[in-house]
């Protein structure tokens, strides 16, 4: 969808107001529903900004991290106990976690919890899919008084409301309903491809179709482009988003087996078995699994307007709650910026950037297209270890379509730009990766290098 079919159907169709409001099924529907993240993989692709935390745990916008976002859409709209299943570098998002989302000692049904991977008399290893993670915590699941479990994603950048979901799943009496996202020929090579028919029952799905033939077969019915205000003739394909919402007995009975991965093995055979439905979603969606993803997406936030939007009070973000003093601005230059909180900022120049809390940027500093994630702590001279440049930006340093990460040090009269070097570089203090230097998490930039 190009952006100015997207902006259309935004303004007629909201996905978190519902016209006539959500119904009283659904609510009901969504207090005896079970969130299910997914922490994700090792984050491969995310590196090095996976080096020392989970994706979930990578921070986002300057004051959040990613799971924020699938937390908070499920707050939002009712569902408010809720797992994350984690296995890989989880100490920080255990730590996130445990910090910002806490329910008072008569909220028996409101939690969010972390369950890792662990060795229990019946197997000992490690996550082999999603399907795999969610069969391995089953039993913790069933002991709930649920009758839904909802399956998210821990990496992606959307605004949802799980009643119109829940409405959908409902009315059409479906076992698994999964949310679908409209997308052209160019990007369903990339997805899960699901087709359906006019009532939105999933006939068929197709993982990463490239054959011309297949997607041609896999386009959506002219009848029901028409019903989502695009033009009968479009050439676009329902790409599967990773959101599903089973029934409890069905998914018990989809995970009766050795499979390991929803897309790849449970939803195929689901099809084929069960009622399955889709929910087709017409707004921002991002999947956040690759550096450039995170870069652009996050450069985003800086625009006039946003494709995905933190000030929404209908739909607000939860994360950590600081005591931070306000940021403070000593003359700069800012254009298209997200400032976040506790930042000091002198005699800069900030052109489509993201100041994470507590930055510190001194004079005479010059950053474009920077996604600067700040710091966990301030520093006084009396606790700033020996030679070496205190945390933040240093004087007289430019820095160009780059990522700096937390309680980074860079020096003066530096010079950090992914201009004439390869996509994919690692080095002693930078990585590059799609296009984008990374300045890694606790990196030392002396005074006067040129990156």
């Amino acid at each position: 969808m190009d952006q100015s079919e997207r902006d259309k159907h935004v303004h007629l169709r909201d996905p978190i107001i519902m016209r006539s409001g959500p119904s009283l099924p659904a609510k009901k529907a969504l207090d005896r529903t079970l969130g299910i993240i997914m922490g994700g993989g090792a984050g491969k692709r995310l590196f090095p900004l996976t080096k020392d935390r989970s994706k979930p745990a990578v921070p986002l916008g300057g004051k959040y991290r990613l799971v924020d976002i699938p937390i908070s859409n499920c707050l939002n709209s009712g569902v408010r106990g809720i797992f994350i299943l984690t296995q890989f570098n989880s100490a920080s998002l255990h730590q996130h976690i445990n910090g910002t989302y806490k329910f008072d000692i008569f909220s028996s049904d409101s939690f969010v919890e972390l369950l890792a991977a662990q060795q229990t008399p019946t197997g000992a290893g490690w996550y082999q899919g999603t399907a795999d993670a969610v069969r391995q915590n089953l039993r913790y699941f069933l002991e709930k008084p649920c009758d839904y479990f909802l399956i998210l994603s821990g990496d992606q950048l959307y605004h949802m409301d799980f009643r119109e979901l829940m409405a959908g799943h409902i009315e059409s009496k479906a076992d698994l309903t999964i949310a679908t996202l409209p997308v052209e020929r160019k990007d369903a090579e990339g997805f899960g491809i699901m087709h359906t028919n006019a009532q939105r029952k999933i006939t068929r799905f197709v993982e990463k179709p490239r054959d011309s033939k297949v997607l041609e077969s896999l386009r959506i019915p002219p009848a029901l482009l028409t019903e989502l205000g695009l033009p009968a003739d479009a050439e676009r394909y329902q790409a599967s988003m990773g959101i599903y919402l089973f029934n409890r007995d069905i998914l018990t009975r989809c995970l009766d087996n050795d499979f390991d991965d929803f897309g790849k093995h449970v939803i195929p055979k689901a099809i084929r078995d069960h009622e399955i439905h889709a929910h087709i979603f017409q707004d921002y969606w991002e999947d956040i699994g690759t550096i450039r993803a995170f870069f652009e997406a996050n450069l985003d936030l800086a625009e006039i307007k946003p494709s995905f939007s933190f000030y929404r009070t209908d739909a607000p973000v939860f994360s950590r709650p600081r005591f931070l003093p306000a940021s403070k601005v000593n003359s700069a230059s800012i254009r298209r910026a997200v400032v976040s909180d506790g930042c000091i900022i002198t005699d800069a120049s900030l052109d489509r950037c993201v100041v994470g809390i507590r930055s510190v940027i001194e004079s005479g500093a010059v950053l474009k297209n920077v996604v600067m994630m700040g710091a966990d702590f301030y520093e006084t001279p009396s606790t700033l270890p020996p030679n070496i440049p205190p945390i933040g930006i240093g004087r007289n340093t430019t820095i160009q379509d780059a990522i700096v990460d937390k309680n980074a040090r860079i020096g003066e009269r530096v010079v950090i730009s992914p201009n004439g070097k390869p996509s994919e570089m690692d080095a002693e203090n930078y990585f590059i990766r799609d296009g984008v230097v990374i300045i890694p998490k606790n990196a030392v930039v002396p005074d006067g290098t040129w990156i």
